[in-house]
């Protein structure tokens, strides 16, 4: 039997919107037709359900027979996305365009060539405005069926244009293909790898990137050839921790949605994805001021646009907003402050859990997880780093999963767990070596751990004191710099020698414009 994870029928109703909800039941309550009458049965049906039961659907809608059930959903379904596009075809250019199309592809098949060709001529303008490259190699091709079957005395010249047009096109599909699969891959590697751990995952994504380019200048790419070869430089210098040319492709990326100021509105998901990045740059570049605006222009998009946001873009900027937010308390030290906001980014996470991917959670647990570990509440930080370590996720960015068991085991060690430490050494020592994650500062943190678990107070501090020494040698590392981006672990120990909050040492830090590592 289907459950509410896996029917699509039920999980599209439980997205919609009031206002869908409100259009469609218009829509079907114009014509009460016998079987209008068993689809909204179905829909109030469904969409007061907490969870998928076909026994509990059947005993609430007595004239649907099990053998119907089927068969009314899936009309159900197709008739909600016939609602859904008719609503939304004034907002999403797409759609519109597309219905140009098909437009005139009616009118073509009546025989109406010149009108025919009005439209697409229309249609053509718009797809080029709106850099929809894909649409526009469609009309073209149209036009050049219409021009090569029928007689349209269309312009002089109009076999020359058209072809020329067609080959423009066919350069810049080629480039975007080769491009988006660059970006996507160099995403999946990082989803995989994380940052570069040695030497070896840095040569092979260089090699792999390189190998990928295309051969044609950025001066002559168009407004999405440019997007996604930004995207990728952007996860290649992500991936190697070079984090000033991160920035660099992230402010290149932003730029050019300054300079196409419709196409802001036309993809919104995806110029709010590229202020995201710049924000992510800007934190760790430790560039305060910039990430104070850069997240006050995030913040006013999404409040002059958020009507208008479908809801794929309204789960990205919730993701991409709380994540911004609670970098800048990480940035600035001010992690009990920020424990206020946690209620609120549950809520949101549940309020989205059936279109928010397994990663976006993982990396929320774990920055929940460091804000309570940075105010010094090492309880509710565990009850975070365990929601980590029981999700069912694979390999799916192990680098936060090895380092979340890494603050986990030192949590316990500040509470004084010290039992408990000892037993899940082995077991945090074997996980982190299956994925091949153990790096330097791993290894330190738990020979430290293993030696002074039951240490006194004076061989203690000294001990902290030696560790801090030998990370701080560590982190000239570049591939070992990387343990610091998720783990503030000299920060930490500074905490532990002077015997203030780990908060406390961290702010000190930002307001003195101190480096951190």
């Amino acid at each position: 039997m289907p459950n509410s994870q896996s029917d699509a029928l039920f999980i599209l109703i439980k997205t919609l919107t009031k206002a869908e909800k409100r259009s469609f039941q218009l829509a079907f309550n114009k014509n009460n037709t016998k079987e209008d009458v068993l689809f909204i049965q179905l829909f109030n049906t469904l969409d007061k359900m907490k969870d998928y039961d076909e026994e509990q659907i059947l005993r609430k809608v007595p004239d649907l027979k099990k053998q119907q059930l089927s068969n009314v959903k899936a009309h159900l379904y197709k008739h909600l996305l016939t609602s859904l596009r008719q609503l939304y075809k004034q907002k999403d250019a797409v759609i519109d365009l597309r219905e140009q199309l098909d437009y005139a592809r009616v009118l073509y098949n009546k025989g109406l060539y010149n009108q025919s060709l009005k439209v697409l001529a229309k249609a053509k303008a718009m797809a080029f405005e709106q850099e929809e490259v894909m649409l526009a190699y469609e009309i073209v091709e149209f036009e050049k069926l219409i021009e090569s079957r029928h007689i349209t005395r269309s312009l002089e010249n109009r076999a020359e244009a058209l072809s020329a047009e067609s080959k423009q096109i066919q350069h810049q599909i080629t480039n975007i293909s080769m491009l988006s699969t660059l970006s996507l891959r160099m995403y999946g590697l990082y989803l995989k790898l994380g940052h570069a751990r040695n030497e070896r995952d840095a040569e092979m994504v260089k090699s792999f990137f390189e190998s990928q380019l295309p051969p044609r200048g950025l001066a002559e790419m168009s407004f999405y050839e440019k997007v996604y070869m930004y995207q990728a430089s952007c996860w290649y210098y992500y991936i190697l921790q070079d984090f000033v040319m991160y920035y660099r492709y992230t402010q290149k990326w932003v730029d050019l949605f300054r300079q196409y100021p419709s196409l802001q509105h036309t993809d919104m998901d995806l110029y709010i994805k590229a202020q995201h990045n710049l924000l992510t740059a800007h934190f760790y570049t430790s560039n305060s001021e910039k990430f104070k605006t850069a997240l006050c222009e995030l913040e006013q998009f999404i409040a002059a646009n958020g009507e208008d946001f479908h809801e794929n873009t309204r789960t990205s900027a919730f993701v991409y907003l709380y994540t911004a937010k609670i970098n800048r308390y990480f940035l600035e030290g001010t992690f009990t402050q920020g424990l206020a906001m946690v209620p609120e980014l549950e809520s949101e996470i549940g309020n989205h859990s059936l279109k928010i991917d397994q990663h976006r959670v993982l990396v929320f647990y774990y920055k929940i997880a460091c804000l309570y570990f940075g105010s010094g509440d090492n309880s509710k930080a565990i009850v975070y780093l365990n929601k980590i370590i029981n999700l069912k996720i694979g390999n799916l960015r192990a680098d936060i999963q090895c380092f979340a068991r890494i603050l986990h085991l030192i949590a316990h060690y500040e509470l004084e767990n010290y039992s408990l430490v000892e037993y899940l050494i082995k077991s945090v020592y074997h996980f982190i070596s299956k994925h091949k994650d153990l790096g330097l500062v791993m290894e330190e943190i738990m020979k430290f751990l293993r030696k002074y678990i039951y240490a006194n107070p004076k061989e203690l501090r000294n001990a902290f004191t030696d560790l801090k020494d030998r990370l701080e040698v560590i982190s000239q590392d570049p591939y070992e710099r990387r343990s610091f981006l998720y783990l503030d672990i000299i920060s930490w120990l500074e905490s532990k020698i002077e015997g203030i909050p780990v908060q406390d040492v961290i702010q000190r830090k930002f307001l003195n414009k101190e480096r951190r590592i």
